[in-house]
């Protein structure tokens, strides 16, 4: 029973994931070598990476990772991608979002709001 309920979060988690980060890695990559993508976020430590970028490099690792090879530690990671998209997206400013710090640090995080 208790395999079961794992394997429902653990298939729920990926599917949330999934719906959550809607950029191929491909664009998440090509975005976070952009000077936009590096200058958003919270930034902490001293390589001067902002939280998000750390985690978009992790999400292209995450969407490239078979789905079986998934760890637990991957499986927290995309719940808190979730966690952040969902959070985010709650907080749009109005108007235009195309070229906003808003937008900047959802798509480090692997969601484009204007796909």
């Amino acid at each position: 029973m208790a395999a079961q309920k794992q394997d429902d979060d653990r298939k729920s988690t990926i599917a949330e994931f999934n719906e959550a980060v809607n950029m191929t890695p491909a664009e998440l990559e090509k975005w976070l070598g952009t000077d936009e993508s590096n200058e958003v976020g919270q930034h902490s430590g001293d390589d001067g990476e902002s939280v998000g970028h750390a985690s978009g490099r992790r999400i292209i690792d995450l969407l490239r990772t078979r789905k079986s090879d998934l760890s637990d530690d991957d499986l927290a990671h995309m719940r808190k991608v979730v966690g952040y998209v969902h959070r985010h997206i709650k907080q749009r400013p109005s108007g235009d979002v195309s070229d906003t710090k808003w937008r900047y640090s959802l798509m480090n995080w692997g969601h484009d709001p204007l796909k």
